[in-house]
């Protein structure tokens, strides 16, 4: 009897972990499908139902990962997935090179077996036609079924470990079908996996970043700029500006080789590039925040990366509605219309005592000219002190006391220009008493770090966003919606649909014009993740 090196896949599992294990149980067994036959199948070769059952005994196999293996050989009627008579199929050789694609890049070495990098060597040097004995051949078999189970639930949905809800991540986390994406595999044999990846755009696209990140590291990186000088301008010329010149071409910021120590037009452009990509003030000049950004080790920016694609493997796939993303650490409110940027606007956002929730909800009502019920911790910690200082506080911010609850006044504000709510606000029903609207203090969108409210997401263009979700509702011009924003009387508008709302976190990824973007880890939700990612 031949044993070839494929045969030792069989313990590439035994050894793990179970708490590797996805968690979540499988859905409904797929009943058996007797249908498929010698006949009309890929391979000859078949297996009973009770060397599945046995499989699982034997190597208690939690429920979860079970269960799909259940279903995924029901619905193949116990045909082999990956062998033929002639030996491993195709599909063999590629799954091992997509999984070993993941590991390069996303650096987990969880998935990592010394034994199964063999068996892929092996494959790899023209090791097709590997002869097994039947019950090594129907263990490797069952084996890389429960192997791609294991990297399709981390490639596509995130890490097993992450409590989303520890993280304070309240977004449902993405579903996907494991068993259909396995069948499309063994399907296509392995090749073209990206037309069916389920994976949003914005993950692709940092992850084509973060590879050209990782050329840059292998290279050298970058070193930090050594000057004492605080701050650089056109017509300056330094042995610094040459190094910071070099360092802006690593990362396309500069495009051209220019070794001159003068400090030019093209370098002033490449400066305002960089700065826009990190959320600075984009003036062209290098000072404190910007040389700072610019000194941040690669390895950094390569952990950056590699949480917010965690990150983007629990949000759902492209979506093809109208939606709303915030995005916390940008500052950003995006629009989308059918699933394509529409326009974006500055918003402020919760500070970092009154973290603005990360979750997600239906926008439902747009209301004009809205009361502002206070909240009780701001009644008691803000309006009740100010009334003890002064007896006309209430009447000085247009607000009135409505009943009582709890032992707390209930205050809330009238419309008004200085309502605290400005002249709109849109509801999008939630938990966490979120919701967004304009607000009287302009100045803050001027800010380039905007985290002063206690939670709520204030915008920087409230009209914009409701002629918006108003523009199918022809009884809404821009006129009727400017007179009900003064009009000083609150109006409940319901929309005809209802538009997904996102609120999410994310301090690294590639926007609409192919720029990759950095920002501050403004709650510390970065670190929190990292913790958890890079410490286990």
């Amino acid at each position: 009897m031949k044993i070839s090196l494929l045969c030792v896949v069989l313990i590439i599992f035994f050894s793990c972990n179970q708490n590797e294990e996805e968690k979540n149980i499988a859905g409904k067994i797929e009943q058996r499908d007797t249908t498929i036959n010698v006949g009309n199948s890929f391979t000859e070769l078949f297996f009973d139902s009770t060397s599945l059952e046995n499989y699982i005994e034997r190597y208690n196999i939690r429920d979860s990962t079970a269960n799909r293996l259940r279903s995924f050989y029901n619905a193949r009627n116990y045909q082999y997935a990956w062998f033929s008579n002639d030996g491993p199929a195709e599909q063999v050789y590629n799954f091992l090179n997509l999984q070993n694609e993941y590991v390069s890049y996303t650096r987990d070495s969880s998935l990592v077996n010394p034994i199964l990098q063999q068996v892929f060597d092996t494959l790899e040097n023209g090791g097709h036609a590997i002869q097994l004995a039947d019950s090594n051949r129907l263990k490797a078999e069952l084996t890389l079924t429960r192997q791609f189970f294991r990297y399709a639930a981390k490639e596509y949905t995130g890490s097993y470990g992450l409590n989303t809800n520890d993280l304070k991540w309240y977004i449902p986390r993405k579903k996907i079908d494991l068993i259909a994406t396995l069948d499309s595999l063994i399907q296509h044999k392995g090749e073209g996996t990206k037309s069916y990846e389920p994976i949003n755009p914005y993950y692709k696209h940092l992850k084509e970043a973060l590879i050209k990140y990782y050329a840059i590291e292998k290279n050298g990186g970058w070193e930090p700029i050594q000057t004492t000088k605080k701050k650089f301008q056109k017509g300056d010329t330094s042995v610094a500006i040459t190094d910071i010149k070099r360092r802006l071409l690593l990362t396309g910021d500069f495009t051209m080789p220019d070794s001159s120590t003068l400090f030019t037009d093209t370098l002033v452009d490449a400066v305002k590039k960089f700065q826009y990509r990190y959320g600075l003030k984009a003036d062209g000049i290098i000072a404190g925040a910007t040389l700072q950004e610019m000194n941040q080790p690669i390895g950094k920016r390569i952990k950056q990366m590699l949480i917010n694609l965690e990150r983007m493997r629990w949000v759902p796939e492209e979506i093809k509605t109208d939606y709303l993303l915030v995005n916390i650490p940008e500052f950003k409110l995006h629009i989308f219309e059918e699933g394509r940027l529409k326009f974006n606007m500055n918003v402020v956002v919760g500070s970092g005592q009154h973290n603005t929730v990360i979750f997600s909800g239906d926008l439902k009502y747009v209301v004009f000219s809205p009361y502002w019920n206070v909240p009780p911790s701001i009644v008691r910690n803000e309006i009740l002190p100010g009334i003890k200082k002064n007896k006309n506080y209430l009447a000085n911010h247009n607000m009135e006391i409505t009943g009582n609850a709890g032992g707390l006044p209930n205050v809330r504000q009238k419309p008004g220009a200085n309502n605290s709510l400005g002249r709109v606000k849109f509801l999008f029903p939630n938990n966490y008493n979120i919701y967004m609207h304009d607000t009287p203090a302009k100045s803050l969108f001027g800010e380039s770090k905007r985290a002063f409210s206690h939670g709520c997401i204030r915008l920087g263009e409230p009209k914009k966003l409701a002629e918006f979700l108003l523009r199918d509702d022809s009884t809404w011009t821009s006129e009727k919606i400017t007179a009900a924003m003064k009009s000083g009387k609150e109006k409940y508008v319901t929309l005809k649909e209802t538009v997904p709302v996102f609120i999410g976190y994310f301090t690294a990824w590639v926007d609409s014009k192919g720029g990759l973007n950095f920002r501050d880890d403004v709650y510390g939700h970065d670190a929190k993740l990292e913790k958890q990612m890079f410490n286990k």
